[in-house]
């Protein structure tokens, strides 16, 4: 028997299987024929966006100008035949279709040209972007309404004389229809979708900002992603597993930054409990440690609504400091036991011992604490923690919200060469990796660590899993959150109740685990790689979570090109500290663009004023081809439907596999 018989044989389940979808010959070969085709397109442009933090109107709008990709585009194909700002109204217009044609009906006197002008400019560009996709993909990212009217203006030219009359009756004949702003706003949507083909999220959607959800809800409906869960996620996911440490903390993240949006609007939190324990308990109590840091929001809180918050703030805090040292004493094998610092505190002096040096606590005053019991729960705060607890396990869209980062995320993914996550990877001080214990005696590290987070953290939503086996996952998310070997934190502590309660900022300090110190080092980058198995002359790792200083002149690439760090600040709240307000990593066919943004200011002034958020870019890597389909994942897999299909020919042609007809439909 030959070789390629033998193989056949060998695959003969499986090409019996593949010949159903593939009956004849003809099918067969003109599927191959169409992946073939396929494999020779540029390659699709990804984008990717770390630490977003609620920043809603900047994500939003980074989506639609495709990172100034759009207003690129509009450049090249327009160049000096239109003035800057009507180049300026154009892209205005693909961003926010529907509010700027409200706007240009209030001012255009003779309505009937703009249309017939704007709409040739916005079929141009859409046959612009979408040059880099099949007939059928395009297809499918049309709007049913205008599906077969954008197929013929995409791919019929007015520069073709013997076809002008008939583009134009077209687009005359959907203004004197009616139709017009729906075509408009149709036609800018698929602008907007075909620019970004996959768009990579590297975690930290929720806290600081206010709009968490509103990301989330855009998301849903988003057509291509991906995430890696980052650490302010695991805590929302926590919290909606109901683990009330977790709870905890986001209510007092929340609180410290003023921003209660998404929580109670967002997810429908009741806060009320917390509110009227927090003025019983609490009301007579100095709080100045717990008034909410200086942000938007903040700003516009009263005397009187400041210092509810504060007090809330503070309730809240002391009921997570108390239910994450029971964890970790529950937890041994955490070895965070250090961290219960309540059982550190001499109440009747008002100081705190930390590694052997006493130190003043600015403020000395917990009616909830019972010195010899310091950990244990007041009844009020036992009910407090139920009733919170309740609230996040029946936020409807808060679960659906994490059922989406459970189907769309992981620990870590592999796309094209490049490695994804969102903080580290634990390391020992020589750069080996570091075995990490996450059940015990389970000891993990690589890519086997992150693999196996990754199952926990599914086992806490598993309904059949043991109950003992599902309830440490729940606990687990704490650790995730706050452990020093978690690779989502890796750092020494969070000194949380240092920064409330001890003024030596000596003891604030968070030491940052060797990834960090060693991430510049290229030897060390490489050996992630090879861990993880990224292949390829031209591999990466891109990351976020620790922002990047570009004020101090701190360079986003490292290790020599090798390793990207691409949280530049979107939170408004990291503005001061990094100069700029996130970055977008752009890969195209072309190769690697880095795109910093500058602050932006809000959608309505955009759309009133044209403005746009000024982005830089740098170009960090470019390569020696333009990349096709075929240099992807994407054509690795569609090589291996290609060698399958020509086995299933081969199979046809000798017989060994018989060609059947389609039956026709009745």
């Amino acid at each position: 028997m030959t070789k390629k018989k033998y193989e056949i044989e060998r695959d003969l389940r499986y090409l019996t299987l593949l010949a159903q979808s593939f009956p004849t010959v003809a099918e067969a070969s003109t599927e191959i024929i169409n992946l073939q085709a396929i494999l020779n397109l540029p390659k699709g442009t990804e984008h990717f966006l770390a630490d977003l933090h609620g920043e809603y109107e900047a994500f939003q709008h980074v989506l639609k100008n495709a990172s100034g990709n759009i207003k690129r585009k509009v450049n090249d194909i327009f160049g000096t035949t239109l003035r800057e700002s009507e180049k300026r109204e154009l892209c205005t217009l693909i961003y926010y279709p529907e509010q700027k044609l409200e706007l240009v009906k209030e001012t255009e006197t003779d309505l009937n040209d703009w249309y017939h002008i704007t709409i040739h400019q916005l079929v141009s560009i859409c046959r612009d972007v979408s040059s880099k996709y099949t007939r059928s993909k395009v297809r499918k990212s049309l709007p049913t309404d205008f599906q077969y009217i954008i197929q013929e203006l995409l791919h019929e030219r007015v520069d073709d004389s013997n076809k002008a009359a008939y583009v134009n009756v077209i687009i005359e004949t959907i203004i004197s229809t009616g139709r017009a702003d729906d075509f408009v706003v149709a036609i800018c949507n698929v602008i907007q979708r075909l620019a970004i083909d996959q768009l990579h999220i590297l975690g930290d959607i929720y806290d600081r900002g206010p709009g968490a959800h509103v990301i989330m809800d855009t998301m849903e409906r988003y057509h291509s992603w991906d995430i890696q869960w980052g650490n302010h996620d695991m805590l929302w996911m926590g919290a909606a597993a109901g683990n009330v440490a977790c709870i905890c903390n986001v209510i007092r993240l929340s609180l410290r930054y003023a921003n209660l949006t998404t929580l109670e609007d967002g997810y429908g939190i009741n806060l009320v409990p917390l509110a009227t324990f927090a003025m019983e308990t609490y009301g007579e109590t100095e709080c100045k440690e717990f008034v909410p840091k200086n942000s938007g929001e903040s700003s516009k809180l009263d005397e009187k609504a400041m210092r509810l918050t504060a007090l809330m703030h503070k309730a809240i805090a002391v009921i997570q400091f108390k239910i994450e040292s029971q964890l970790f004493e529950k937890h041994s094998h955490w070895q965070m036991q250090d961290r219960v610092l309540l059982r550190n505190i001499n109440y009747t002096k008002g100081t705190i011992t930390l590694d052997g040096q006493e130190y003043p606590l600015t403020s000395n005053e917990f009616p909830t604490i019972n010195p010899a019991n310091p950990l244990e729960l007041t009844d009020e705060e036992k009910m407090l923690a139920k009733r919170l607890r309740h609230s996040f396990k029946v936020s409807e869209k808060l679960q659906r919200h994490v059922r989406l980062l459970l189907q769309h995320g992981c620990m870590y993914a592999i796309y094209n060469n490049n490695l994804l996550f969102h903080a580290s990877i634990p390391l020992n001080e020589d750069g080996s990796l570091k075995n990490v214990e996450v059940t015990p005696g389970q000891t993990l590290s690589g890519r086997k660590l992150l693999h196996n987070i990754g199952m926990l953290v599914r086992t806490a939503y598993q309904k059949d899993a043991e109950p003992e086996e599902r309830q440490y996952a729940i606990d687990y998310f704490l650790y995730l959150w706050c452990g020093p070997n978690s690779p989502l934190f890796d750092k020494s502590k969070m000194a949380t109740f240092e920064r409330y309660f001890i003024a030596d900022k000596a003891t604030h300090k968070e030491k940052k685990g060797n990834y960090f110190t060693l991430r510049d080092n290229e030897n060390v980058v490489d050996s992630i790689l090879d861990a993880f198995g990224v292949t390829g002359d031209n591999r990466h790792i891109i990351n976020g979570h620790v922002p990047v200083h570009v004020a101090n002149g701190e360079n986003p690439i490292k290790a020599n090109g090798k390793l990207m760090v691409i949280d530049g600040g979107f939170s408004e709240a990291y503005h001061k500290e990094t100069g700029i307000a996130g970055y977008t990593l752009v890969y195209h066919s072309r190769g690697f663009q880095l795109v910093q943004h500058e602050p932006f200011n809000n959608a309505m002034e955009a759309i009133r004023t044209g403005s746009d958020i000024k982005s830089t870019t740098q170009i960090i890597e470019m390569s020696s081809h333009r990349m096709l389909v075929a240099d992807t994942d994407k054509g690795v897999e569609l090589n291996k439907q290609v060698a399958d299909l020509e086995e299933l020919l081969y199979a046809y042609r000798h017989g060994i596999i018989k060609e059947t007809e389609r039956k026709k439909k009745e």
